[in-house]
């Protein structure tokens, strides 16, 4: 794939997480914890392949699931550490509930007519609940230390420098959920160096490319009032 393409759905999965951010503000967090839910599940159907990053080779999920970070920081910003850690178990949760649900659709008998199509199913999907118990270690990991970080940057600064609490905390927090993720989902699988390394530098390249999109949210947020109760709802 043309790397303008990927470039562009990086900006564009950034964009739909940002806009999440500014609705939840009017409207609540809610839905801001909804498509945290939503991209942590994305992100584990679609991990299981390997796709070609330029010159590195990463799992097909490192844009969306490197977007969550986004999300978390600026729950931290807005809401604080508790909603972050709300919206961190969210996603955990919906992972369970993937997990659950593709075991029993593959241990599911295959209607007769259909058996091709069953095994097909689960050759592609067959993957996953070992990639959901990474995700899930890494996960948790990274993103509550991503809410530590955020935050005692953020004491650390006064309050200042929102880059640097973002790119700081996301940058460690990304190491953390790298070096889990990979060697728990794909050790005697695959050579596993070549993602760790495919897979960071990506994911720092959308850490870097996040920074104008939470400072944009922040001050759009900051111009947003909040939507009352009984006044038409959503």
């Amino acid at each position: 794939m043309d790397i303008v393409i990927i470039l562009l759905w990086i900006l564009a999965t950034l964009a739909i997480s940002s806009l999440s951010c500014v609705i939840g503000k009017r409207y609540g967090i809610e839905y801001i914890i909804a498509i945290m839910a939503s991209l942590v599940v994305v992100a584990n159907v679609i991990a299981g392949k390997i796709v070609v990053f330029g010159p590195f080779v990463v799992p097909a999920a490192v844009i969306v699931y490197a977007s969550t970070f986004l999300l978390t920081d600026i729950i931290s910003e807005k809401w604080g550490k508790q909603h972050a850690r709300r919206a961190v178990w969210a996603g955990f949760y919906a992972n369970v509930v993937l997990a659950v649900a593709i075991l029993i659709a593959i241990s599911w008998p295959a209607a007769p007519f259909a058996k091709d199509f069953s095994d097909k199913f689960a050759s592609v999907l067959g993957l996953v609940p070992r990639i959901v118990l990474a995700s899930m270690a890494a996960y948790l990991l990274s993103q509550h230390h991503d809410i530590f970080a955020f935050h005692f940057w953020k004491k650390r600064t006064g309050g200042r420098y929102l880059w640097l609490r973002n790119t700081a905390s996301t940058a460690v927090s990304q190491a953390i959920d790298t070096a889990v993720f990979i060697t728990i989902a794909f050790y005697g699988i695959m050579d596993i160096v070549p993602l760790l390394i495919g897979q960071y530098v990506i994911k720092l390249l959308i850490a870097a490319v996040d920074t104008p999109f939470i400072y944009g949210v922040v001050w759009l947020m900051d111009k947003i009032p909040v939507k009352k109760a009984g006044n038409g709802g959503a």
